[in-house]
């Protein structure tokens, strides 16, 4: 099983010795725990993806403490990337640019483009801080799994890595990946929805485009099947759910709003009608319904679709692909 430590001062400073090394380690991020290795190494990288199960061609986010380590890695800073910095860095947007050479090719998928973003989570900020060099994790679980949002759900993953080094950090506040705003291009491009909206992000820079393009690969988490339970997964519009409980032959968990509409023997899941609390709760929601070792998993579709709610039904539609 993975090594579970508190993060304090000695535990980040191991923790960024194992990073220089060219080992790997788990941390918590404001998004969700993150599956680390040094941008610059290339052995590590590989090892991120061989442990994660990822495919090659899936790039990974390089992780910074400030602007000045961001452009350690990208080319290309414009006017743009200054403004969204400053108003959301350090938070759960994600920028893709062009790569310096510097950067591990196989971090990036050997694309000619990186993802970086600076994480608000103190934990991860004092790791990159003691490191000094751009950290790059993708989510800390195996390939196409659901995200994990504590440390339990890490070691849950990765129980068969009994040397991976687990920050234990909270539950992660945001609880859905990041953003992902592809700036290598003239008009920027959402790849991946998340916490910062395309309205704000109108609101710094303009002329933002949406939705993202199915399919892309310029940016992680974007494959049709992603955040998946081990469960089939099923979307079920409010209107219809009732009717589609009394035709399952068998015990089903329900992730719903209310409980009252979940009769016996199906278990409820009660989900926050508020979008933040939503997203916070979806994760650790769905790995509950999974415990449960049911057949089905059904999910009661939200009805709203504007600002946070479009990053949720995002990774409701990929879970359920």
């Amino acid at each position: 099983m993975p090594k579970v430590v508190k993060a304090d001062s000695q535990s980040i400073k191991k923790a960024a010795s194992i990073l220089r090394d060219g080992g790997v380690v788990a941390f918590p991020t404001e998004t969700v725990y993150g599956l680390g290795c040094d941008t610059f190494n290339e052995r590590a990288a590989l090892e991120v993806y061989r442990i994660k199960r990822r495919p090659s061609s899936n790039p990974l986010i390089a992780h910074v403490l400030d602007i000045a380590m961001a452009k350690r890695v990208v080319i290309g800073w414009d006017v743009r990337c200054q403004k969204l910095a400053e108003e959301f860095w350090p938070g759960p947007l994600t920028i893709v640019l062009p790569r310096r050479a510097e950067v591990s090719p196989s971090s990036i998928g050997g694309r000619s483009t990186v993802a970086v973003r600076s994480p608000s989570h103190p934990v991860a900020r004092q790791l990159l801080e003691s490191l000094g060099s751009p950290i790059s994790a993708p989510s800390a679980n195996r390939s196409g799994r659901i995200s994990p949002t504590r440390a339990e759900h890490v070691v849950e993953e990765f129980a068969e890595e009994p040397e991976l080094l687990v920050l234990e950090g909270g539950a992660s506040e945001v609880g859905l990946e990041s953003t992902v705003l592809d700036l290598s291009r003239a008009r920027p491009l959402i790849l991946r929805p998340g916490a910062v909206t395309v309205e704000m992000l109108n609101s710094v820079i303009g002329n933002v485009s949406e939705p993202f393009v199915p399919g892309q690969t310029n940016s992680p988490g974007t494959s049709a099947k992603h955040y998946a339970p081990r469960a089939r997964a099923e979307l079920v519009e409010p209107a219809n759910l009732e009717r589609r409980l009394q035709s399952c032959p068998d015990p089903v968990a329900v992730l719903a709003f209310r409980a009252e509409i979940v009769p016996a023997p199906h278990v409820a899941i009660v989900m926050p009608t508020d979008p933040r609390e939503y997203a916070a709760k979806l994760y650790d929601s769905l790995r509950q319904a999974d415990s449960l070792e049911r057949q089905l998993i059904l999910i009661e579709k939200p009805s709203e679709r504007a600002g946070l709610w479009a990053a949720v039904h995002d990774r409701l539609r990929r879970a359920t692909a």
